[in-house]
């Protein structure tokens, strides 16, 4: 049966998988969302008897219903291959009294790998399907991580082009490093003097730039995403969640049917989205963990109903979670007002005037699924260095939050239920908080070096991903204004007023 996809705010003109990947962001401003949920057709028994490879088609082939077998395996199969250190492509770990899902084994060591592998396979796939003769225009903002993994995927794909903006000073040395040090004749890098949220504010204005829209069709473009509001972003990520399950109860962990509990360190809200897309694809979840850090704005929203963006933006050591304005919430949203998309656009207009907006009570009974917790910097550190010390396993920072939640929770619930957490970044990708944490006698100055010291301490070879680009020269040095972004997009590609 096939699955359709409409826009959150109310322009009902459904449109096939292809033409949601393609688009990005629907033309009114809002995110796609399928017109339904599909259930899971095959029985756990059979889902532990799979690769990864194969896991990511049962599920993926339940949203993208145009494309065929074929196309969908192709896909597959050049994501998933030896760009990944683990054959497993995602293993579970065990670590005290939890599982960590290791979702940073590809080419940037983080976890947005594991869909911006497949996504520039999906989208030029879908151009093919839908006769695009334009050039796509991958339009992106990172915190940190979405960035690299992007340009990662999309560098030198034929017909496209990939633009990132990320936040000067706001994302750490290594991630830094590695976008602007990017290879692609097709790939261009921005630091922007301002945060996260003013690059994807920025960059959504871009999106509804009609008067620019018209200027990169005259000139044989045209803008897609590769946030993850873009649906062919999301739709990868429910696989890992499956794929996790799937293993422990080929290991004898749990029963078939038994319920798990999963922890997930969230900004943008796309991640633990799919977790949550999972458990209504039928995955025994108990209770979604929201795990944030200081800027904790997911926490007061689960704690009270009011999403208030008006707040200090704080930079911290886990800098992929520092947001405001958690783009895919509007996802959720639009589900508690039981797809009102009326109502859920009144609330996206009082957060853009107002930089708030209060759920109603009913919507409210919907949120207890999730457990929402946050943990400070200084909390963080010390849940790096108990895990350490307790196993000899390094957290980064962003997975830290999350197991510092788990633990919070575990003790105020009395919960046990065996329980995933999302490891989100390998410890690499931010060696000076994790050696500041495990190891804060250390000397070093150098993000490199520190690299070398934590590989000293956990024996473990630093990831190529850190290794390729220690020396490496520096490709992008651009920098603006978020007034000047879209003259940063002409410029990059040639276009003149």
């Amino acid at each position: 049966m096939e699955v359709l996809y409409k826009s959150t705010r109310g322009d009902q003109k459904a449109v096939k998988a292809s033409e949601a990947i393609l688009k990005g962001l629907a033309d009114d401003g809002g995110l796609y969302v399928p017109t339904r949920i599909p259930a899971l057709d095959q029985t756990w028994e059979a889902f532990a008897r799979m690769d990864y490879a194969q896991v990511a088609y049962e599920v993926m082939k339940l949203f993208l219903t145009d494309y065929t077998e074929a196309e969908l395996k192709d896909c597959i199969a050049r994501a998933y291959d030896s760009k990944f250190d683990s054959n497993e492509i995602a293993p579970l770990v065990k670590a005290g009294n939890a599982y960590y899902l290791e979702l940073f084994h590809g080419a940037t060591i983080a976890f947005k790998d594991m869909a911006l592998s497949i996504l520039p396979h999906l989208m030029t796939t879908a151009a093919k399907k839908n006769g695009i003769e334009n050039e796509i225009v991958i339009l992106t903002a990172t915190s940190g991580d979405t960035g690299k993994a992007a340009l990662a995927g999309f560098a030198d794909v034929a017909g496209t082009r990939i633009i990132v903006f990320y936040p000067k000073n706001g994302v750490s040395p290594i991630q830094e490093r590695q976008m602007v040090t990017q290879k692609g004749d097709n790939t261009f890098v921005v630091g922007i003097h301002g945060n996260f949220d003013d690059a994807q504010t920025g960059v959504k204005k871009l999106f509804a730039d009609v008067r620019l829209k018209q200027k990169l069709d005259a000139g044989g473009f045209q803008f897609s995403s590769a946030n993850s509001i873009n649906i062919g972003r999301l739709v990868p990520q429910i696989v890992y969640y499956v794929y996790a399950y799937a293993g422990l109860l080929r290991n004898g962990r749990i029963a078939d049917g038994e319920q798990i509990n999963l922890v997930v360190p969230t900004g943008n809200f796309g991640n633990i989205l799919a977790a949550y897309y999972a458990k209504r694809m039928g995955l025994p979840v108990g209770r979604l963990l929201c795990a944030s850090n200081e800027n904790k704005v997911l926490f007061d929203f689960f704690r009270s109903g009011t999403y208030d963006r008006n707040r200090e933006f704080i930079l911290t050591s886990s800098p992929s979670m520092d947001i405001l304005i958690s783009s895919n919430l509007e996802r959720l949203i639009y589900r508690l007002t039981g797809e009102d998309a009326a109502k859920n656009k009144a609330f996206m207009e009082q957060l853009g005037a107002a930089g708030s907006y209060t759920i109603t009570d009913d919507m409210k009974k919907e949120l207890e699924i999730f457990y929402g917790g946050y943990a400070d910097r200084e909390k963080t550190v010390r849940q790096i260095r108990a895990v350490y010390h307790d196993s000899g396993y390094v957290l980064d920072p962003h997975t830290a939050v999350a197991s510092a939640v788990y633990t919070d929770y575990r003790e105020e619930t009395g919960d046990d239920r065996t329980t995933v957490i999302a490891s989100t970044a390998s410890p690499y990708k931010f060696t000076r908080s994790v050696m500041d944490a495990i190891a804060p006698d250390h000397a070093s100055t150098d993000d490199f070096a520190l690299a070398d010291a934590l590989a000293g301490l956990c024996g473990a070879a630093i990831p190529k991903a850190v290794t390729e680009i220690r020396n490496a020269p520096v490709l992008h040095d651009n920098l603006c204004e978020k007034e000047e972004m879209a003259d940063m997009v002409c410029r990059f590609l040639g276009i003149k007023d």
